[in-house]
């Protein structure tokens, strides 16, 4: 072999091996770790987790004392300094008042002020306060793992049509190979005059709407496979390989679902729980403008003009009290607002609940209907593939048409494509179930931190 016939070889094998560089199995726990940890709206809530943590943080530092210290040096021009207070005998004195006319050069001045202060009552505004940005932060980390287990059912579901899609490209491709022996079979006929030519065209026009099928299979692989990698954040032109195992041991799932198992483990449920704790610490925080505030606070100041005056040891301590009377009466309006925003989340848990409960039933039938449709569908394939023999005999001994021949073969590929799709949808469904009574996250070996 000389080096021109080798270097077309060589360029094929590195063509293949960065092919199959680009192709990345992926198993669905695997995909749902990715999307739970990598995805940009997984990466979102996560910040809002976070954000909220700071606030409570931020909420708590009210509790400690409020120290500040200030100072100043000055350096000032020549002033014009006239006192107003006897500053003693002086050998020149103002012949009206024997006042002395002599003063001070004061060309630069410093002072320095520390005050601290520290909250003592507040109408337990501090600890409520708390109370609300903690359940707050409770609320955004139920909410966090909700948002979670949409992007893990989001997952789900693309897998499940990539896989589809996936299948529907090697059955079609299957069948096409047959249309095409079939063209090839009937053409060598129709020359030997054995059958009529509107027959060879049938079988053609066939062919190539099955590459037709074909080739719109591929664009949904291709589209399903790029949202996948691109809500994963795997690398460009990844190609996803879906692990069937997933979808062919589909009948082995058995959910145990009950409306009261979803309604205590969901998390948007336990979210808005949280919400509606921290709308009562509000109404709380509301109220305690009806009290007085009262507080410790402590200072010193020192004072320094050069050859004029000094002030030291000027320390204080004491006790201020505040009380708004007026109010008294505006805070009523302010408190309702807060008892309305009480009820409304208190609402909003009330819908959801109901919501919930349909979810739970409508999904359980949707899963149950599933597995009913596979019985079905997996009785057509052996009954759609019997009709095609059967057909098939008859059309060989001239006792049935091209049309019976080629509606049998469309009718055993459908067969089979509704087989698998229903595999598929059982699973879907399954995870679908899960997801709505709250254990579709912990139903998967996840390891995002919780």
């Amino acid at each position: 072999m000389n080096i021109k016939q080798l270097l077309p070889l060589s360029l094929l094998l590195l063509s293949a091996a960065a092919l199959r560089a680009q192709e990345t199995k992926l198993s669905l726990d695997e995909a749902i770790n990715l999307a739970v940890t990598k995805s940009t709206e997984a990466t979102l809530a996560d910040t809002k987790v976070a954000t909220s943590k700071l606030e409570v943080d931020n909420v708590k530092n009210n509790v400690y004392p409020s120290l500040k210290v200030s100072g100043s040096y000055l350096r000032v021009s020549d002033p014009t300094l006239n006192l107003k207070v006897p500053l003693g005998s002086s050998s020149g004195t103002d012949s009206g008042s024997g006042t002395a006319t002599a003063s001070p050069t004061v060309n630069s001045a410093m002072y320095g002020f520390a005050n601290a202060s520290m909250p003592l009552f507040s109408g337990f505004k501090l600890k409520n306060s708390i109370a609300a940005s903690e359940n707050a932060y409770k609320a955004e980390t139920y909410s966090a793992a909700g948002t979670k287990e949409q992007i893990a059912l989001q997952t789900i579901m693309l897998y499940t049509n990539l896989y589809k899609a996936q299948q529907s490209v090697t059955l079609i491709e299957e069948n096409l190979k047959s249309a095409r022996q079939r063209v090839k079979d009937f053409t060598a006929m129709e020359q030997n005059g054995l059958i009529a030519r509107n027959d060879l065209l049938k079988a053609q026009l066939q062919s190539s709407n099955v590459e037709l099928s074909l080739e719109d299979a591929k664009k949904t692989v291709a589209v399903l496979n790029y949202q996948l990698v691109t809500l994963l954040h795997l690398p460009e032109g990844t190609k996803v390989g879906v692990n069937d195992s997933y979808f062919k041991n589909s009948s082995n799932l058995n959910p145990a679902v009950t409306e009261n198992e979803a309604i205590a483990q969901r998390n948007d449920l336990q979210a808005l729980r949280f919400a509606e704790k921290a709308a009562e610490s509000n109404i709380k925080i509301a109220k305690a403008d009806y009290y007085p505030t009262i507080g410790l606070s402590a200072g010193y100041v020192y004072l320094n003009v050069p050859h004029f005056v000094e002030l030291y040891n000027a320390a204080n301590v004491g006790i201020g009290v505040s009380y708004d009377i007026a109010g008294i009466f505006k805070n009523n309006k302010k408190v309702k607002a807060a008892e309305s925003r009480r009820q409304e989340t208190r609402q909003q848990l009330d819908l959801l609940t109901e919501n919930v409960k349909v979810q739970v039933q409508q999904s359980l039938e949707n899963y149950n209907l599933a597995v009913k449709q596979n019985r079905v569908y997996t009785e057509a394939v052996t009954q759609a593939g019997e009709n095609y023999r059967i057909v098939k005999d008859k059309y060989d001994n001239g006792l049935s048409d091209t049309n019976d021949l080629l509606e049998a073969d469309v009718q055993q590929l459908q067969a089979r494509l509704n087989e698998t799709f229903s595999r598929a949808d059982i699973t879907w469904r399954y995870y679908e179930l899960l997801n709505a009574s709250g254990k579709l996250t912990s139903s998967f070996n996840l390891t995002q931190n919780k």
